[in-house]
């Protein structure tokens, strides 16, 4: 009898730390991750233009803050070809993915602009994980992964290829292994060649 009572005891205190976290093993009752301190490794998010995206394809209407300053309006044309890509620290193939990413803005200079969503994450967590990969264009923050839901992703990375105008003119979901596949990609579906 001696043994069922720590047993019991023990599967009700299990139960009682269990309570206080969600499914993705987070606590609902915490307060929010805080901003790292110091200046941030992202760029801030370029101006867009003041006109909705109109017909065709589109990334559902969300506006994100970007960690860099600015906000990411999905419901608004860039006015230039962009690459966007949903990332996020826990993301394995997204540590090999990111430098590419950086590398090809790095390269591409005003003809294609990048832009990240930190995805079903923590600021200060996509800022070191930013660091140790040496990446920082500009990337919207979207803790909460509302675009994933609505995009209906379970997974990253993913990346939308954008027309000026806003539309979507392709996708990938999946790592996208090199600069010159990232090129490709771009000349195909977004008409642009560097």
């Amino acid at each position: 009898m001696r043994r069922a009572r720590p047993a019991a005891a023990s599967a009700l205190i299990l139960a009682g730390l269990l309570a206080g976290c969600s499914a993705d093993g987070t606590d609902p009752d915490a307060p929010p991750p805080a901003q790292a301190e110091g200046p941030s490794p992202f760029a801030p998010c370029p101006d867009q233009l003041d006109q909705a995206v109109a017909g065709g394809a589109a990334l559902p209407a969300l506006a994100f803050d970007c960690a860099g300053g600015g906000t990411l309006d999905l419901a608004r044309a860039p006015g230039v070809p962009t690459v966007v890509n949903l990332w996020g620290s826990w993301c394995g193939p997204c540590r090999e993915e990111l430098p590419v990413l950086q590398e090809f803005a790095d390269g591409a200079g005003d003809r294609v602009q990048v832009l990240g969503v930190i995805s079903k994450d923590g600021l200060p967590q996509a800022e070191s994980f930013a660091v140790d990969t040496a990446v920082g264009f500009p990337s919207a923050f979207d803790g909460e992964g509302e675009l994933m839901a609505q995009l209906g992703l379970n997974g990253l990375p993913y990346t939308a290829f954008l027309a000026a105008d806003g539309t979507v003119a392709h996708s990938e979901l999946g790592p996208i292994a090199s600069v010159d596949e990232l090129r490709g990609l771009v000349a195909e579906h977004l008409g642009v060649q560097w």
